[in-house]
């Protein structure tokens, strides 16, 4: 049985496993990130591929690492990792210096697009378009069995397509990226809006918090739609209206077979994806004269990124894959 280490780095945990060849996650370890410094971040990641690597008497093919941020075509180099406050970073000959495996970087949507494909929503597709909708929005792109990387290995950033032109200022230096209207980040400020505006009807809402709009947080949101709070459900049907716009602009490009949609808000199933789906038809170019991408949700979860990072490096190191 072939194993490899996945690490997904995220602005606030590296999570990092040993995965299977079949998808199996055997052993997990997970660690806060150290903020705005590349070295420290790097240095954890090895400490915790150490530890991973002491804790099995298997042999490791490698390790495949997600990181939030621009990956050159060479998956070595981190252009940018805005999160990360991040540039220029030369990932994969630090990791192999510091943990003596084989190492590839790439960008935590392909990651993760790429464990859905294989293990997860998608592993019956030909290919798939995946929508990361958390503090932010991500994603990655399959097509016909391989990821799409573009020329510079930079392609797939779904959150940065125009949803309003000269809109709200996004942290990538933008003006109205779909991220700010369609995100985890959104959802709150949508419903802190409502909510200050019609506190009324906001009970359930504002009694999660501290009592105020300003105190409301994104698992309030969930928890309060959940509970039939209308001021939350209404920011939900808001957002996913959002994200429909932005995956029916998507479709005209790229006619996926399936949209899959992943991360933390999506956690909230219908309340997020019903809108979507109904924004998605209402908009698609041809409508009923032709064929519609499913949205369905990701499988996977929170293990996407460590499972599809993990999988690439095997597939590297044996050189046989269509990755």
């Amino acid at each position: 049985m072939g194993m490899s280490i996945g690490v997904d780095i995220g602005g606030t945990k590296i999570l990092a496993g040993i995965v299977t060849d079949d998808g199996e996650v055997l052993a997990t370890a997970r660690r806060p990130t150290p903020r705005h410094d590349a070295t420290d971040v790097i240095d954890l990641v090895a400490e915790v591929v150490t530890e991973l690597v002491a804790g099995t008497t298997e042999t490791l093919e490698g390790v495949g690492l997600g990181v939030a941020g621009l990956v050159d075509a060479a998956r070595s180099r981190v252009y940018f990792a805005p999160n990360l406050k991040w540039s220029q970073v030369p990932v994969r000959a630090l990791l192999e210096a510091a943990t003596g495996l084989p190492v590839v970087v790439e960008n935590d949507g392909n990651v993760a697009a790429w464990g859905e494909f294989r293990f997860g929503a998608g592993r019956d597709a030909n290919g798939l378009t995946l929508v990361t909708v958390g503090t932010g929005i991500g994603g990655g792109i399959v097509v016909n069995g391989a990821l799409f990387r573009g020329a510079h290995g930079v392609a797939g950033e779904i959150g940065h397509i125009n949803a309003v032109p000269d809109g709200r200022p996004c942290g990538c230096g933008r003006n109205g990226c779909l991220e700010q209207y369609a995100s985890g980040n959104a959802l709150v400020r949508e419903a802190r809006l409502l909510a200050a505006d019609r506190r009324s009807e906001a009970g359930v809402l504002l009694a999660l918090g501290d009592g105020t709009p300003e105190g409301v947080q994104g698992v309030h949101v969930t928890q309060a739609a959940k509970a039939g709070d209308p001021i939350a459900t209404e920011a939900f049907a808001i957002t996913g209206t959002w994200l429909g716009r932005g995956l029916a602009d998507l479709a005209a490009v790229l006619d996926p077979e399936l949209f899959v949609i992943g991360g933390g808000v999506s956690d909230a199933g219908d309340l997020l994806l019903a809108s979507a789906r109904q924004t998605l038809a209402d908009k698609l170019i041809g409508q009923q004269n032709r064929p519609a991408p499913q949205v369905v949700a990701a499988e996977l979860t929170n293990n996407a990124g460590l499972v599809g990072a993990a999988d690439l490096a095997r597939h590297r190191q044996r050189a046989s894959g269509p990755t």
